[in-house]
C-alpha cells in the first residue's frame, strides 16, 4: 500500500525511478524552484507523500474491515476472560492480515483502474487518485447501512441522491465506520452468550455448595479455555467474520 500510494502521487515506478523534471524560474531570493513533469513543484509532491504516509493509519482504520475484526477479537478475550492473552500486538498482526485478504481483490481493482495507466503514463496522478478511489467507495457502500448513509446525508446537508454511488466520500466513509462499529459490536455480544452460559452455571454451582472463599471465575475461565479450544474456537470465528464479508 506504501509503494501504491507514492506511485499514485509521484507518478514513478517508486523510490528508486527517476522522476523527470523540468527548468523552473527563480524563486524569491534566487532559489530555484524544481518542477516535475505536469506542473507539481518537487516539495509540494513530498508534502503530499509525508501526508499520505502520516494518514495511512486512520485510512486503514476507516475505510477497510480492520475496525469489526479488531472489535471481534477484543470482545471474544473479554469473553473468554483471558485479559492478556492473546496480546494486543497479536490481535492487532492478525487483524492486519485478515485485512489484506479481505481487501486483496479491492487493491487488485485499484490497481488494474489507476496503478497500471499511470506507471504507462497514460493518466496524471491526480486522475489515478480518482479511479483509485471508486473501487473503495463501492466496497465501502456495500456494507454500510442504509440508515447510516442516510444520517450523514443529513447531517451535511445534502440532497438526497439518485444512486448511492452519487454520495460523496465524506458521507461514505464515516457510514461506513459506523456501520462496521454496529457490526463488531452485534457479533461481540453473540460471542459472549455461550461464555456468559459458563460463568452462570459456575456460579451457580460454587454458591450452592458453599465455595463462597474461591472466585467463580477461577473455576469458570479453564473451562472456557478448554471449550474453546475443543470446538476450533478460532476457526470458527474467523471463518465466520471472514464469511461476513462474502
Amino acid at each position: 500500500m506504501l509503494g501504491t500510494a507514492f506511485r499514485l502521487l509521484t507518478g514513478g515506478e517508486g523510490w528508486g525511478a527517476a522522476v523527470p523534471l523540468a527548468a523552473a524560474p527563480l524563486g524569491r531570493g534566487g532559489a530555484a524552484l524544481i518542477h516535475i513533469d505536469g506542473g507539481v513543484s518537487l516539495p509540494w509532491t513530498i508534502l503530499l507523500v509525508l501526508t499520505v504516509l502520516t494518514l495511512l493509519p486512520a485510512i486503514l482504520l476507516a475505510m477497510t474491515p480492520f475496525v469489526r475484526i479488531l472489535i471481534v477479537f477484543h470482545f471474544l478475550r473479554q469473553a473468554i476472560g483471558t485479559e492478556t492473552t492473546p496480546s494486543n500486538q497479536t490481535l492487532v498482526g492478525l487483524a492486519l492480515i485478515l485485512t489484506y485478504f479481505v481487501m486483496a481483490p479491492v487493491c487488485a481493482q485499484i490497481q488494474k483502474a489507476a496503478v497500471v495507466p499511470l506507471e504507462q503514463g497514460s493518466i496524471t496522478p491526480w486522475q489515478a487518485v480518482e479511479r483509485g478511489a471508486v473501487p473503495v467507495k463501492d466496497f465501502m457502500l456495500h456494507y454500510a447501512r442504509e440508515s447510516d448513509l442516510a444520517l450523514f446525508v443529513n447531517l451535511a446537508h445534502l440532497p438526497r441522491p439518485k444512486t448511492p454511488a452519487d454520495l460523496p466520500m465524506r458521507v461514505v466513509a464515516p457510514a461506513y465506520l459506523l456501520s462496521e462499529l454496529k457490526t463488531g459490536f452485534q457479533i461481540g455480544a453473540v460471542l459472549f452468550l455461550p461464555f456468559l452460559v459458563i460463568d452462570m452455571v459456575v456460579a451457580s454451582v460454587t454458591t450452592s455448595i458453599g465455595m463462597l472463599q474461591l472466585p467463580p471465575v477461577v473455576i469458570s475461565t479453564p473451562l472456557k479455555i478448554l471449550l474453546f479450544v475443543s470446538v476450533n474456537g478460532w476457526g470458527l470465528v474467523m471463518g465466520s467474520l471472514m464469511k461476513s464479508f462474502y
